[in-house]
């Protein structure tokens, strides 16, 4: 599950890439991705170190992309908040290691499920970039508008 970290930080993102090249202040971005200012500030730092936002700081301060829109994609912002996108270790190609219940990588019978899931969501996420959420809107997604399904 995508954690509210990762949520803010994507949603602040596409923000930026609307604004492209322009600068967003902290507390329009907040606003405009609808997250605690203090919360998104720390976001914004990780995501800084990265390379993936720029900041400036002073009176005409605020919030730039690091790199073209279309070179981010939701899976290195996910990777770089949460982590791998993998469900389990043993199918992660950026963090590795065998499960501490599993007693064989070799005959798990959940490891093949697992690594199609993983490949599959990378697939979409390594796929899908800033840009394309930026030009997308809530309208053109018809599931947004509806009931969650229980």
């Amino acid at each position: 599950m995508l954690s509210h970290k990762a949520r803010y930080a994507l949603r602040a993102l596409v923000e930026l890439a609307r604004e492209d090249g322009g600068q967003v202040t902290a507390s329009d971005l907040s606003t405009r991705a609808d997250a605690p200012r203090k919360f998104l500030e720390a976001i914004l730092l990780e995501l800084s170190r990265r390379g993936i936002v720029r900041s400036r700081r002073g009176k005409f301060g605020g919030y730039s992309l690091g790199r073209e829109a279309e070179s981010i994609t939701f899976a290195e912002v996910i990777r770089v908040i949460d982590g791998p996108l993998a469900l389990a270790p043993c199918v992660s190609r950026t963090a590795f290691r065998k499960c501490d219940d599993c007693p064989d990588l070799a005959t798990c019978s959940l490891r093949e499920a697992l690594l199609r899931a993983r490949d599959a969501t990378s697939a979409v996420l390594d796929s899908y970039s800033l840009a394309d959420a930026a030009k997308a809107g809530a309208a053109e997604i018809p599931h947004m508008n509806q009931p969650a399904a229980i």
